[in-house]
């Protein structure tokens, strides 16, 4: 791949200078014109016809999520969102990553902290430059599948605890699997999803619309119940912990970088955990995202005999974490998206 060519959308015109001049430290990469807004952004787009946009989610007038909308209709080209750490702009942000953007960048609140976003920016714009974008199988509305589309349970029903893990591209990938489900599903379900601290309590409140199961923000003590979705809380790792039927989560506020990932929960580490406390009763399912996070843990899965998939190269965003599944033995199902909210049903 040659340099990848940039447009950057701020309606802050602080922003639009500081980070095409630190952008342009990466020689991998040139900024070739800022925009102000929605529209101006478009034109540009049509004009330049950039690799990879980044794009404010709140701007006036055409603001970040109406922009991507119209991007994936009219000219559609791979984008990175920027996201305040707020209320709205969190929500904003989970709405954008079901609606075509490839991954987002939380905004630093500290002026003397855009030299570090920046530099986490750079990875994710050259990531975004080798995505193909295809049709979104998501569910354009936010009511939850027909009870018709379910399909049975086929299994021998052991299984208590489906684990999944994502990163890249994982929050859209999530709501072509909760949909599928009925509220009487039979397994207990934690996510596992690579997001900046802040925004794992917003996208637990998007999935909740998406399906007919209970999702929540996992806290500590939560219950490890049928039919109920923990998501991870980030900047924590999370353990399971009981016996005898009766389990709960473990949830600790963390720090330091976890031992086998930078990220905190660790698909890892709490695939592992999974498979230690679950044994056989575990599945684990590792979709679309950068690195290897994961592959390890869908091992130990699949040693204490539980049931393991991965998302397949051709649905993924990016077949990182599914490849190193794969590579490592650990997946004994590889499937197509569309298809791993059926293959866990049968499962149960």
């Amino acid at each position: 791949m040659g340099v990848v060519k940039v447009l950057v959308v701020d309606d802050s015109a602080l922003i639009r200078i500081l980070i095409p001049r630190l952008l342009a430290q990466d020689q991998e990469l040139k900024v070739v014109d800022t925009a102000a807004d929605g529209d101006d952004a478009l034109n540009k787009i049509v004009a330049l016809r950039p690799d990879v946009v980044t794009m404010d989610v709140e701007m006036p007038g055409l603001n970040g999520l109406a922009a991507l909308k119209r991007i994936m209709r009219e000219c559609p080209v791979p984008v990175v969102m920027l996201s305040a750490h707020t209320t709205v702009g969190a929500r904003d942000t989970m709405e954008s990553l079901s609606s075509g953007a490839v991954d987002f960048v939380a905004k630093p609140a500290r002026q003397a902290d855009v030299p570090l976003m920046v530099r986490e920016l750079s990875d994710k714009i050259k990531v975004a430059a080798r995505v193909v974008l295809r049709h979104r199988e998501t569910p354009s509305s936010s009511a939850p599948v027909q009870a018709s589309s379910v399909v049975p349970p086929s299994g021998r029903g052991d299984i208590e605890l489906v684990v999944i893990g994502s990163s890249t591209g994982g929050p859209a990938a999530l709501q072509n699997i909760l949909p599928v489900w009925p509220a009487s599903f039979k397994a207990a379900v934690v996510i596992v999803q690579h997001i900046p601290v802040g925004f794992s309590q917003p996208l637990a409140e998007h999935l909740a619309q998406k399906t007919r199961l209970s999702v929540r923000h996992a806290r500590d003590k939560d219950p490890v119940c049928p039919g109920q979705v923990l998501v991870a809380p980030a900047g924590a790792d999370l353990f399971f912990r009981g016996s005898s039927g009766r389990y709960h989560v473990q949830v600790v506020p963390v720090s330091q970088p976890h031992p086998r990932s930078s990220f905190h929960p660790s698909v890892d580490g709490v695939m592992a955990s999974a498979a230690s406390v679950f044994g056989p009763r575990a599945m684990g399912v590792i979709l679309t995202g950068m690195g290897k996070d994961g592959a390890e843990g869908l091992a130990g899965i699949r040693r204490a005999g539980g049931k393991t998939i991965a998302q397949d190269k051709d649905s993924s965003v990016v077949y990182g974490m599914p490849r190193a599944a794969v590579e490592n033995g650990a997946a004994q199902r590889v499937v197509p998206l569309s298809q791993i909210g059926p293959e866990v049903m049968r499962e149960l």
